[in-house]
Parts: C-alpha cells; structure tokens; sequence
C-alpha cells in the first residue's frame, strides 16, 4: 500500500466518531442481562461475540448461558448512547456514570466487565 493512502486511512480512522454508550446482552430464556459500558458499541459486540463463539468470555455466566441456550437465544441492544464531540477525549467516566444509572434501573442486570 502506498504511504500517502496509508496515512490517508489512519487519519480516518482516528477522527471517525465510534457510537458510545451502554450495551446489553440479555438470554431472554432466564432473563439475565450484562451491561458493559462502551465505546465502540459495534467494535465490543463483535469483540463478545467472538470470544463466546469461542468458548473464552472472561464473564463465565454469560459464557455458560451462550453454551447451554446458544446465540440464537441472546439478544444484544445499545441502551443508550453517549453524545460527545472529540473522539480523541476519554470519555471512560461518563460512560461508566451511564452504565450505573442503567444498572440501578434493572438491580437484576450484572456487569459484563468488572
């Protein structure tokens, strides 16, 4: 690849503005839901996906839900989404705020990451 489309696709990719905000994974089977706060919502489904297609999601719940009941059972929803202006800012404790207030509406949701 020539080095100007390379910085090109760099610089792009850094000013891109990824939807942040609070994602859910629910098995509608036992009614559990995980709530993680993100930001990259779609870059952190795909990442969950993965590793439980795998057999190696860290939340070993949810790991055991997707083995007993499979995907087609879980259902993945942004909760809500985080309005912000500088993709480049960290926006870790307003997301983790979000995820809290989620959190205290269903008492029955756990976190997906600790």
């Amino acid at each position: 690849m020539e080095q100007q489309r390379k910085k090109e696709l760099q610089a792009a990719y850094k000013a891109r503005k990824p939807e942040m905000g609070v994602i859910c994974f629910r098995w509608e089977a036992t009614g559990e839901s995980f709530l993680g706060a993100s930001q990259d919502t779609q870059k952190d489904y795909n990442s969950n996906q993965f590793k439980l297609s795998m057999g190696g999601h860290p939340n070993r719940r949810m790991q055991a839900l997707w083995n007993q009941y499979g995907p087609e059972a879980m259902t993945f929803s942004v909760l809500e989404t985080l309005s912000y202006e500088d993709p480049q800012e960290d926006h870790s404790e307003e997301l983790e705020l979000l995820r809290e207030i989620w959190l205290e509406k269903d008492p029955q949701a756990k976190k997906i990451w600790r």
